[in-house]
């Protein structure tokens, strides 16, 4: 063995009460420290340092890991990073985390049987909490993206069956020209029609309904109407701009007239399912044929995690199915190898399950209305300013907004940059105009965050420059 390494080994304990250390200070500072730190120096680029030859230990990489990277790191997990939809790490889900890396399970196979056993009472626990019946069942993958990449290409595989030919087997050209239907849907749909072969161009935008990103489900009606033969359609359960929610019930009812493949993208909405206030926003959810949730999101678990559930198993293990002589059969209840287009499969199963045990529904129902609560608030303090416009309700936990005056994608550009260090937002453009989003989904974020975060941007709009082009 390595000098080096073994002389690791031996350490081990010391070396990781070493980490758990600077684990613990970087969680304890978490909410003192920048959110996005400002860059050093903004004109000099990064320069990256040589390969060792021979290496100098852990201790030595934990300390020049505190010394070059740790100062530059976002504090993503903290109350007010309020960009893209990211959730922190709970501690049970962080307790998971670390776990999971400790026993390092190849959860694929059932000749190596207990990842894949905790996987699906995990699944089953996440079935409920989203009032999804047994019918569906589920898988854990990376990221929304994997997520809904995989539910369409479940649908694409019925696609073929219902017109007498397996895209798996002859390739997507199989099918002649397809036709996925969707109101308002997230970049990494098309960018999944784009890796499944049925490209970006086969994405038909159908009219929401006026002022909505909810899809109108008389559009909907008349664009299956004129789409001859099988079809996908993909509904939204939380839009990303402005959480708008289709009618899934509505476009659920369609099928009664059309012959169409209902995928939902849900990948934060359906965390609405855990407040008696807003479950009503997912009635319909369980009558989807595929289903993308992300837990990574509001069920803050570390990255990456997330969830596929499909009615169609069979057409699923169709797809992914691999064929070698040290994996399990296929048989009636296929390993997780032959569910999603990864043959290494973490036990990402293990932080949700954490979480999950550690606080049950009623404590990740109080996370999701108290992040509703906070975007409610913040949403009130920009609207009763002058110098902000909000562009649509807050519908659940993102907050769309721009400047009242001048919203130039500049001005808005120097105002999240100016406020970077104290709150996070992200741009974005709403119905023509740029604005910015303020999304809630963090564990520890409360209204003194609110405050904080109004304060800052009332502060920089007040000296945003204006006239800029």
């Amino acid at each position: 063995m390595d000098r080096t390494l073994a002389a690791d080994l031996a350490r081990l304990p010391d070396l990781l009460e070493a980490t758990r250390r600077a684990a613990a200070d970087a969680l304890v500072t978490l909410e003192a420290r920048p959110v996005v730190p400002l860059p050093p120096h903004p004109a000099q680029p990064h320069t990256e340092e040589p390969l060792p030859l021979h290496g100098t230990g852990t201790q030595a990489a934990l300390a020049d890991f505190e010394r070059r990277w740790a100062p530059r790191l976002s504090a993503s997990a903290g109350p007010r990073y309020l960009g893209f939809v990211t959730g922190g790490a709970t501690p049970a889900a962080l307790a998971g985390d670390w776990l999971t890396a400790v026993h390092d399970q190849n959860s694929n196979t059932a000749l190596d049987a207990a990842g894949q056993d905790l996987e699906r009472e995990t699944i089953g626990w996440l079935r409920s909490l989203f009032h999804l019946t047994p019918a569906h069942t589920g898988t854990f993958v990376s990221g929304a993206t994997m997520s809904n990449t995989t539910g369409l290409a479940i649908a694409r595989e019925w696609l073929g069956e219902r017109l007498g030919v397996s895209p798996s087997e002859d390739g997507a050209a199989a099918l002649g020209p397809v036709r996925v239907l969707s109101g308002a849907p997230h970049s990494s749909i098309a960018k999944a029609l784009s890796v499944l072969g049925l490209g970006r161009s086969s994405l038909v935008p159908v009219p929401t309904l006026p002022g909505r990103e909810a899809v109108d489900p008389t559009a909907l009606d008349r664009a299956l109407a004129d789409t001859p033969g099988p079809t996908v359609v993909v509904a939204n359960a939380g839009t990303v701009n402005t959480v708008d929610f289709d009618d899934l019930r509505a476009v659920a009812a369609l099928k009664d007239r059309h012959d169409f493949w209902l995928h939902t993208d849900a990948a934060f909405g359906a965390f609405a399912a855990l407040s008696p206030q807003y479950a009503h926003l997912t009635d319909g959810l369980d009558a989807s044929d595929s289903v993308c949730v992300d837990l990574h999101k509001w069920l803050n678990v570390p990255y990456d995690s997330a969830v596929q559930f499909t009615r169609r198993p069979d057409l699923q293990a169709r797809v992914f199915q691999n064929a070698a002589a040290y994996l399990g059969p296929l048989g009636d209840r296929p390993d997780l190898v032959h569910l999603t287009p990864e043959n290494s499969h973490r036990l990402r199963a293990l932080a949700a399950w954490f979480t999950l045990r550690a606080y049950g529904r009623e404590g990740h129902r109080e996370i999701v209305e108290r992040d509703i609560a906070c975007a409610r608030a913040l949403g009130t303090e920009l609207e009763q300013d002058p110098a902000f416009r909000l562009l649509t309700p807050v519908r659940l936990n993102v907050v769309c907004f721009t400047l009242a005056e001048d919203p130039t994608q500049a001005r808005l550009t120097a105002l999240r940059e100016a406020v970077q260090e104290e709150v996070f937002v992200t741009p974005t453009v709403y119905a023509g105009t740029p604005a910015l989003r303020a999304a809630f989904s963090n564990w520890r974020t409360t209204q003194a965050d609110v405050r904080r975060a109004a304060q800052a941007l009332r502060t920089a709009a007040r000296t945003a420059p204006k006239g800029t082009a």
